[in-house]
């Protein structure tokens, strides 16, 4: 640890300098434990304790292009080159939860929780009781496919809560993961596991920030850079690279061509619906999260018991065919049922069968394949107990509470929750539990024939090879027939529980139809042909009408996500090479302390947002080597329809000798800069950090044109101030640095990471003490 140099020039302590394997290309810090997340350039993610000790390391087999952490630590979301955003747990690193959002890779993630409690009406403060727990048991897990071990991937282990308490959300503050991907897409997920909503930037329509005026402008080939979400859930701003064109019959010719204002800009969308509508969407998303996890239960067991029961009749199959073999074999036109009845019937036994029995099953093979089939009738009927059934009840029950809700229309027709979709949804899954009780008495009866047929051919098999029978479990000669004559090669099992291509019903009697069609008079439901249908597409329509019944309110919030405000910042090269390599950008929201909030005041304005940024130098010539930092932008279009700009910018020179290669917002209004020097090749040579009090810079006030066609910029060429070494909190750094800076503004510390595979970790704060030792 460095102790010799002077204090004065070296502000912040060295506390670690590690070797890492990789180089790294993400790195966050946990907000509420010392746990540090790294991506590394093969895509593995290793989390590491404040003393560098490794606690997990995972590997998604893709390519990691984001990552955030859920704002109370436990868990980190993953953002994927396909689109996907998986969850993972922060114990051992588990996969949680996984959601296709989108179709292209997701560049940036941003989880952020509601920074105050949940209040009713009356301004009382309001919390949401779950009640399922009230009636039911602990929801059931996926069962296990036989064979699959505990910590399989796709199965929990029965002794980890994670993936329990990821959908019990009814303890966690109301929280939003949004997540952006290079196409311009927008995603807003309750608790990251429930969608409640999708934006694209390139279908709005921008209108210029001062009152009266006309002009309305679009953004073309936008590629989001980052997006963050305000404290309170009122806006959000995006910056993203893209062609800004104004709409209008002369520019509408003229979007393929390349004309228009190619460059980095700043959006404010309106996402006030997350923070008025909270309360009535944590409901919502509590009880369609728990929904669809149950589903998953009900998916998960009908695929093992199909696998199970399908393997059971494929061992039955196997042993009993080659009867029909040898039945053509002796010259014979008969069947194996009929063989079978008119041994049953006390014939004399024909050479075939007798051959099948003595030779070729035996009396091992018929306990065998009774012990097969038997057991897996038993293994089906404690799954349909212990898995299904339980999850359909849950189910039942929880679409009941959104039943109830959705009546409740001046709060929840707001947020989407359609009345007559849930009711469908509802009678859907009451029908389940309708088709799984009648699943459970086909399949008993099944079972109990199966188990009489193999007792009589047990005592028949014995009978011919002349030993004693008096020991085997006797056997009911009706039930044996029925078997023969419907069951020997049928399955109704096998029927109920695959989906087949075909669309086959079951058939069912004119009468018992009729006296179905005479219940629905007395209410309850309206459906009269669920008795035809299996058990497997009974699900198939429940789950359909889930998604049909979710899908309103993830349209009815999407709609009315709308964007506020546009500022363009600078311009970029209009190649694809340079869009593809990102500018340093950082987002942050402070409490505004210049407008202190009153007892009356919502939490709307009680917070300043400051958005930074590296200058490119090709963007802006007469302005070299420059750093970018904006505030106020949340409230601006406020403010100019009252006749001000709250909009204040200012431009800081990096030091001579110097390029930025990182920056990050860091806590009450400092930016921390991550510099290398321009002198040395790559890989080679010194850096530092460099802490700036962003709210001590002399600010301007930015005013907003009549058109969006003027780069904010140019508003500041005069006005750059030029940072000096001797003047700021500087720490020099003996190695040559790359991005990411990983700055944990809870803990106080920043990890940077060297060119040549070293992972430095600095303590910000001047109190050590501060920074707490690792658990």
């Amino acid at each position: 640890m460095e102790t010799d140099e002077d204090q004065r020039v070296i502000p912040f302590q060295l506390q670690f300098d590690k070797p890492v394997a990789s180089q790294i290309k993400i790195a966050e810090w946990n907000p509420e434990k010392d746990l540090l997340a790294m991506v590394t350039e093969d895509s593995k993610i290793l989390l590491h304790r404040f003393n560098w000790q490794r606690l997990w390391t995972i590997s998604p087999g893709r390519c990691i292009t984001s990552l955030c952490w859920r704002p109370d630590g436990k868990a980190i979301a993953v953002g994927l080159e396909d689109g996907t955003v998986s969850l993972h747990d922060v114990e051992n690193g588990k996969l949680l939860r996984s959601l296709k959002s989108h179709t292209v890779a997701v560049v940036c993630l941003n989880w952020e929780e509601d920074g105050h409690l949940i209040r009713d009406d009356n301004g009382n403060i309001s919390t949401y009781e779950d009640r399922t727990s009230c009636f039911f048991p602990p929801a059931p897990r996926v069962p296990r496919m036989p064979g699959v071990v505990s910590g399989d991937t796709g199965f929990m282990d029965d002794n980890e809560d994670s993936f329990q308490e990821l959908s019990n959300s009814s303890h966690q503050r109301f929280n939003i993961l949004c997540s952006g991907d290079k196409d311009g897409s927008i995603c807003f997920s309750i608790f990251g596991i429930f969608p409640i909503g999708k934006i694209n930037i390139h279908k709005f329509c921008f209108p210029t920030p001062l009152v009266g005026t006309q002009a309305t402008y679009r953004l073309l080939n936008a590629s989001i850079y980052k997006v963050a979400l305000s404290k309170d859930l009122c806006h959000l701003i995006v910056m993203c690279s893209g062609e800004l064109i104004e709409d209008n019959d002369a520019s509408r010719d003229r979007r393929t061509a390349g004309h228009g204002m190619h460059g980095l800009h700043s959006l404010m969308l309106d996402t006030s619906i997350f923070w008025k509508r909270k309360n009535e969407l944590h409901q919502v998303a509590q009880q369609a999260s728990n929904i669809e996890d149950l589903t998953e239960v009900i998916r998960a067991s009908l695929s093992v018991m199909c696998k199970q029961w399908s393997d059971a009749m494929h061992t039955f199959h196997e042993k009993f065919d080659p009867l029909s073999t040898l039945i053509i074999d002796h010259g014979l036109d008969s069947s194996p049922q009929e063989e079978f009845l008119s041994l049953l019937g006390g014939a004399r036994t024909s050479p075939p069968v007798h051959q099948f029995l003595v030779n070729s099953l035996g009396e091992v093979g018929a306990k065998r394949v009774s012990k097969v089939v038997c057991g897996a009738g038993k293994e089906l009927q404690l799954i349909v107990l212990n898995h299904l059934q339980p999850a359909a009840e849950i189910i039942g029950f929880r679409m009941g509470e959104l039943r109830g809700l959705s009546r409740w229309r001046a709060r929840y027709q707001g947020v989407g929750l359609d009345e007559t979709l849930i009711n469908n949804a509802t009678e859907k899954a009451g029908m389940l539990l309708v088709q799984v009780e009648r699943f459970m008495r086909v399949l008993s009866s099944v079972v109990q024939q199966f188990s009489n047929f193999f007792n009589w051919l047990l005592k028949c098999i014995k009978l011919l090879m002349s030993e004693p029978s008096d020991q085997l479990l006797p056997y009911n000669s009706e039930l044996a027939v029925i078997f023969l004559k419907f069951l020997y090669d049928q399955d109704p099992v096998r029927k109920l529980l695959e989906l087949s291509e075909a669309d086959c019903d079951i058939e069912i009697e004119l009468e018992t139809m009729q006296r179905v069609k005479e219940l629905v008079h007395f209410g309850g439901f309206l459906d009269c042909e669920y008795l035809r249908r299996t058990l497997a597409k009974e699900f198939q329509q429940m789950e359909s009408s889930f998604k049909e019944a979710f899908l309103m309110p993830f349209s009815t919030i999407s709609e009315k996500i709308l964007c506020e405000n546009l500022l363009p910042l600078f311009s970029l090269p209009s190649s694809p090479a340079s869009t593809s390599f990102p500018v340093p950008t950082s987002i942050s929201y402070y409490e505004d302390s210049s407008h202190a909030m009153s007892s009356n005041q919502t939490s709307q304005n009680s917070f300043i947002d400051y958005i930074s940024f590296q200058i490119p130098e090709e963007s802006f010539p007469e302005i070299a080597n420059c750093i970018g930092i904006a505030r106020g932008f949340m409230n601006d279009l406020i403010s100019v329809k009252k006749g001000y700009s709250s909009l204040e910018a200012v431009l800081l020179g990096v030091p001579d000798g110097y390029h930025c290669v990182d920056l990050s917002l860091y806590k009450e209004s400092q930016i921390v800069l991550l510099l290398n020097e321009t002198t040395s090749s790559e890989g080679s040579g010194d850096a530092c950090m460099m802490i700036v009090q962003a709210n001590d810079l002399p600010f301007v006030s930015i005013s907003r044109s009549t058109s969006l066609d003027y780069w904010m910029l140019h508003q500041l060429k005069e006005s750059v101030v030029y940072l000096q070494m001797e003047n700021e909190k500087v720490r020099s750094i003996p190695h040559s640095v790359i991005a990411p800076l990983a700055v944990s503004t809870s803990r106080g510390v920043a990890c940077v990471f060297a060119a040549r595979k070293r992972a430095l970790v600095y303590i910000l704060e001047e109190d050590e003490d501060e920074v707490s030792d690792a658990e």
